[in-house]
């Protein structure tokens, strides 16, 4: 039996796995445990307490000696401690982007929509990246029949305003040092905040703090549409930016809770307006495939993969 869990400030996905695939897989609201430890027991609990030969957690959060603070909970997940605490065999602890990359080799035609054609390279690095509670990024690069998985805190990059709207934003999220990071910007608590930048310059008589309502709004409300605007291009050309970083003629994946839901908008083209605005580089753009990844369960997917892989190291060994 193998062990999966996709944990993040909003929302954790952990899932039990045999050789005939998931017996066991529930969804819990992170915020309503105190810490991981509790909620994963009564995860196995529910479960019958199986016995676990390997398990993969995707975490939220930066990772060192198989260990992650979730960003933005208190939580801590502790890959020996946990082995330790609960009879476990080998347990990995990696950055939730790092860890759904390797689930991006798993989808199905039906698990994506293509913003961009391109023209995908074989062999060629993918990236992966996503807006959520924050901004995650990872990178694939081909190593022998498979591939290796670049994690890092991308999301924390400094933002650049590419406009006056987004200066704006820049500007009303400045700290007393001064910086302002893509994540900052490219997530939910970015988009109600750009929204909140464009009420201080239009002086709007309205106000939402809730981004899942500034997406209901854009019909009814300027401000909301011209907010997922800016939000779009920003997330466009921050895409862009890590493309030509690695690239990424493999392909770009769109992951995170934030493109499923804003689809619709996605696809009138600013996203790729603003990817392909490169300046000399314009020209390489139109080649890097661009699609979203529908299926919500990637970091699972992932986790699951690299657990299985454990596994198999494990049986081939004894």
């Amino acid at each position: 039996m193998i062990l999966s869990g996709d944990i993040g400030g909003t929302k954790t996905l952990l899932a039990l796995a045999d050789e005939g695939g998931i017996v066991c897989e529930r969804r819990y609201p992170s915020q309503d445990w105190p810490e991981f430890p509790a909620l994963l027991r009564a995860f196995l609990d529910e479960a019958g307490a199986p016995a676990v030969g390997a398990a993969c957690f995707g975490v939220a959060g930066p990772v060192a000696d198989n260990r992650a603070k979730v960003t933005y909970l208190p939580w801590v997940v502790d890959g020996p401690a946990l082995a330790r605490d609960f009879g476990l065999g080998r347990v990995e602890v990696l950055n939730d982007f790092a860890a759904a990359a390797q689930g991006v080799a798993a989808l199905r035609e039906e698990d994506l929509v293509t913003l961009q054609e391109g023209r995908p390279a074989a062999g060629a690095p993918r990236l992966l990246l996503g807006a959520g509670t924050g901004l995650g990024v990872a990178a694939l690069l081909p190593e022998g029949a498979g591939w290796r998985t670049v994690g890092g805190e991308g999301g924390h990059i400094g933002f650049s305003p590419a406009d006056e709207d987004q200066l704006a934003v820049w500007r009303h999220l400045r700290q007393p040092n001064g910086r302002v990071t893509a994540e900052n910007v490219i997530s939910g608590p970015g988009l109600a905040d750009i929204y909140a930048s464009l009420e201080i310059v239009s002086r709007h008589d309205t106000a939402i703090a809730d981004p899942a309502a500034i997406v209901a709004a854009d019909d009814v409300d300027p401000r909301a549409s011209r907010a997922l605007n800016v939000f779009i291009a920003a997330y466009g050309a921050f895409a862009g930016d890590l493309a030509l970083l690695f690239m990424a003629r493999g392909g770009v994946y769109l992951g995170g809770g934030i493109a499923p839901k804003i689809l619709a908008h996605l696809q009138r083209g600013g996203f790729v307006e603003a990817f392909r605005r490169r300046g000399a580089h314009a020209g390489l753009m139109p080649d890097f495939p661009i699609r979203v990844v529908t299926e919500e369960r990637l970091g699972l997917l992932g986790a699951l993969a690299i657990a299985a892989a454990h596994t198999d190291s494990l049986d081939r060994n004894q």
